[in-house]
């Protein structure tokens, strides 16, 4: 015999329980997450890239590192790029320690302050001016770090653009001319990323199963499946791109398509001479900016034109807004006030290592660097893919 049920609990049937839904902090906090333009974040990082290029005081340069690293941090997402900024940092590391010991090993004996005595190798006759090892000089030393610590922190700029910016999405907003260039260099840009997760996913699974994770066998292991899933990526994005019509061009007739090719190549010509003609005082001047300009106008045309030939349909294309434009400002003037501060106060953008001294910091250098970290709150919050729901 069974209860009754009561008309009460009829009229309303008890609600299940279910778990209580994540609200996303960025969310609560007003703004909602969003991509940013690639475009937007490529202009900034080489904003910053450009403002460190034109110091080697070691302050500003460790500022603009710390900067591009705070901006990762706060603003990258959880996709397989997004990871890749920690071996931009390796990689810097390494350049700064190599122009250290290629200054020990070659830049030895030229300095006041000497800190060791490495025997001297002698060589030929013919290899003169070279020396390898001798006196070892604290100038040397720190003229090393100087230029490793510039070039490192350009790369760390050009690779916190790869850790922040999507390059499927950037491939959209390339030129048509230049998309079959393009397609290429984000397949290219985009294997490291996809053999990262390939390794990570496959030593998970093995980790699953029990099977050893370090020695010679778990390498084999690892190895193959992840030749295997590479190959299977490539092939299913050759067929995703061939469906969707990449590489194919309209019927353009072959006159027409050696127009561009000529304007194109004839531009670039334009282009080259007038930055040469920039560089180099002694030539007349109507090879510098009037040949750069009428170069650049000439390779734009031709680029226009053979856009043409491309019939390709975006889908939701991204659209420039008043944050991508704040965004890409940043480094625009982040590199304009260090270009500023280097023609009002060049010493201190490039401390002497001869006489050793304590590298400054100017109010301007300041001002660059509190313009560049700007983006960290200026940019919306990155989407990220949803927890998993609990059972």
């Amino acid at each position: 015999m069974t209860d009754a049920a009561s008309p009460a609990s009829v009229a309303h049937p008890p609600t299940p329980v279910t778990a209580p839904a994540v609200r996303p902090a960025a969310t609560a906090a007003g703004r909602l997450p969003r991509v940013l333009h690639p475009g937007a974040w490529w202009l900034w990082a080489l904003g910053l890239a450009t403002a460190a290029s034109h110091t080697t005081n070691p302050l500003p340069l460790a500022m603009i590192i710390a900067v591009a690293a705070l901006v990762v941090v706060y603003r990258r997402g959880d996709a397989p790029w997004a990871l890749a900024f920690r071996m931009y940092l390796v990689l810097g590391t390494v350049i700064v320690v190599m122009r250290v010991v290629f200054r020990l090993i070659f830049g030895g004996g030229q300095g006041e302050h000497v800190l060791v005595h490495l025997p001297e190798i002698p060589l030929p006759a013919w290899a003169a001016g070279i020396r390898l090892f001798g006196p070892v000089a604290a100038e040397q030393l720190l003229g090393g770090f100087y230029d490793g610590l510039r070039l490192a922190a350009m790369l760390i700029c050009l690779g916190a653009a790869n850790a922040l910016a999507n390059p499927k999405r950037l491939l959209k907003a390339v030129p048509g001319a230049l998309y079959a260039v393009s397609t290429a260099v984000v397949v290219a840009l985009s294997v490291a990323p996809q053999l990262v997760e390939s390794v990570l996913r496959v030593r998970r699974a093995r980790r699953l199963r029990g099977a050893p994770g370090h020695g010679v066998r778990a390498l084999r292991g690892i190895a193959l499946p992840v030749l295997a899933d590479a190959l299977d990526r490539s092939l299913a994005l050759a067929a995703a791109m061939d469906s969707r019509g990449y590489g194919r061009t309209a019927a353009i007739p072959a006159g027409q398509r050696l127009l561009t090719g000529g304007l194109v190549l004839a531009g670039l010509v334009g282009v080259c001479v007038g930055v040469y003609g920039l560089l180099d005082a002694t030539v007349p001047g109507y090879l510098g900016l009037p040949m750069l300009l009428l170069g650049l106008a000439t390779a734009v045309a031709g680029m226009l034109l053979a856009g043409r030939r491309v019939r390709r349909s975006r889908y939701r294309p991204d659209r420039w807004r008043l944050t991508e434009l704040a965004v890409s400002g940043c480094g625009v003037v982040t590199a304009a006030v260090m270009m500023l501060a280097g023609s009002v106060d060049p010493d201190r953008l490039y401390p002497p290592v001869s006489p050793l001294t304590w590298p400054e910091v100017t109010p301007m250098m300041v001002l660059a660097v509190a313009v560049a970290v700007a983006p960290a709150w200026l940019a919306p919050p990155p989407v990220r893919a949803a927890p998993p729901t609990p059972p």
